[in-house]
This record gives structure tokens, sequence and C-alpha cells, in this order.
């Protein structure tokens, strides 16, 4: 047994690297296991936990560490009765030593910016067939100030889909009546007034072609979609101008320009983008480590 080596003639800052490297090994291997976007904030905050507990008892502060200790304690239990199934799939794979599949994963945050647009426009080709109106505002940079709004409106945080949007602006909904609030791949919320624009030309439009010109002159980093309930055209407002008539192919195409990027955002945290950047190489690295 010559082979083992003794943890005292290592040093302990190297000891403290490989603690911390092994740490966010596991970490990354269980985000991978989970693979859901919705779960990626609650590991970032799991992970500042983690570390402020690290850092207050470097720094000697008991009291805080004792809090924190019990924060990480508590948040870990949280997340395992939440996400169990997913956990039970992760030690399932480590029990079979599929250690490799798990990293194979990784697809799971690839952006979906590409399926959320074709939603949208598929959504509006329907409505402009039959004529509903519509008005679909989407950010398109930083989250939009909801002091530029008339009324708030109401709170969905739903996924966005074809049904959802065709649905909300059915007359027949409560819902119908104001703009759909789009952030990245996600309804905001919806039913939302919005401040009217001021110049002459825009009073010859309609009041949805109105308020789409009205917030996008109030505010750079966002779009508004409009669907005329008269003519069922479909109209694209950015800044001080008014694209209209658009096809629903032009629709798609101008969205795919203007508005993927925040949706790719959205869709991929920084630290899918790092899992990405790190999956290869973590795959090669455990293939030869287990002789794969």
């Amino acid at each position: 047994m010559g082979f083992l080596v003794d943890p005292n003639a290592i040093p302990p800052w190297l000891l403290e690297i490989i603690d911390i490297g092994l740490v966010l090994l596991l970490t990354y291997a269980v985000l991978l296991a989970i693979g859901e976007r919705r779960t990626l904030w609650m590991v970032r905050g799991l992970i500042v936990l983690m570390l402020a507990a690290v850092v207050s008892e470097k720094l000697q502060l008991p009291h805080l560490s004792f809090v924190l200790e019990r924060l990480v304690l508590g948040s870990a239990v949280a997340m395992a009765v939440v996400f169990q199934s997913e956990f039970r799939q992760f030690l399932e794979k480590l029990g079979r030593g599929d250690i490799l599949h798990v990293f194979h994963t990784s697809h799971r945050f690839v952006p979906e910016q590409e399926n959320t647009i074709d939603k949208i426009v598929d959504a509006i080709k329907e409505l402009s067939q039959n004529r509903t109106g519509a008005l679909i505002m989407m950010e398109t940079g930083d989250p939009i100030d909801e002091r530029f709004f008339s009324v708030s409106g109401v709170t969905l945080d739903a996924e966005v889909s074809k049904e959802i949007l065709q649905t909300i602006f059915q007359t027949s909904t409560l819902l119908h009546d104001g703009a759909v609030h789009i952030r990245g791949s996600r309804i905001v919320a919806a039913s939302i007034i919005l401040p009217l624009s001021e110049r002459v030309a825009s009073r010859q439009l309609g009041t949805r072609h109105r308020a789409a010109m009205g917030i996008t002159e109030r505010v750079d980093n966002c779009l508004c979609i409009v669907v005329s309930e008269e003519t069922g055209s479909i109209s694209l407002a950015e800044g001080r101008s008014l694209n209209r008539p658009l096809t629903s192919s032009k629709l798609k195409e101008l969205l795919e320009l203007k508005f993927s990027g925040a949706v790719e955002r959205d869709s991929t945290p920084n630290i899918g983008r790092l899992s990405r950047k790190l999956g290869a190489r973590g795959r090669a690295l455990l293939q030869r480590l287990f002789g794969g």
C-alpha cells in the first residue's frame, strides 16, 4: 500500500484547493443531473450561501457562521425535497456506475430561442388569420421598469406557448384588453395598459398601435407586436418606427434578428454557458480516469 499519500505531507493551501475543486465538481455534476433552467438560480443562491459561510468561518465570525451554516443545511434539504425525483435519478446513475452519462445531460442548457420565437410567430399567425386583436411587448435588454406602464397588469410568470398567447387575447377572457409582457422565454404579465404615443401621425392608427409606439418611444430595449382587430395585419414597433404590414415569415425573420439574443440570455445563464464549455473537457477527463 505504498501508493497512499500522507495528508500531512501535502501543503495546507493545496488541500484547500483540492477541497474547493471537489465541491465545485460535485455541484456541477448535480446541476447537470437536474438540468432545468428554473433550478439554476436556486443552485446559485445555495452556492452564494456556501461561500458566505466559508468566508464567515475564515474571518472568525461565530454568530454569522452559525446562522449561515443552518441556512445552507436548510436550503440543501429543501432543494432535495423539491427535486427529489431528479436527485433520485442522479443517485441511480452513480449507483450503476454510469457517471459519464450524467455529463451528457449538458445538452439541456442549449438555448431555446428558436423554439420560443416559433411559438410567438405561430400564435400571431393564428390571431391574424382570425382577426383577433393582440399586443405583445418583448424585452430585448434589461428588464423594463413598470413605472413606464400606465397599469402594471396581472402577473403570470408562465412559459411562452402558442396556446397561452391565443387564449389571453380571446375577447371572452378577462386579460385580453391590454398588452402581454414577454421576457426571454417567459410571459411575465398580461393585461398591461401601455402609454399611448402623442405623435400626430400615430393618431390615425388604432389604440393598440399607438400603445405599441408609446412604449417603444419611451423604452429603447423593447419591441411590440401588434395584430389589428379590424384587418388582421401584423405590425412591429421599435423605437419611433412602426414596420407594417408584415407577413408571419417576415416577422419571424425580424424577431430572430432583434429578439433571439434576449431569449438566449434568459434560457442560458452564465453557469449554463460555463457548463457547455466545461462539458467536453469534463467528459474527456472522466473517460481517461475510468478507462472509457
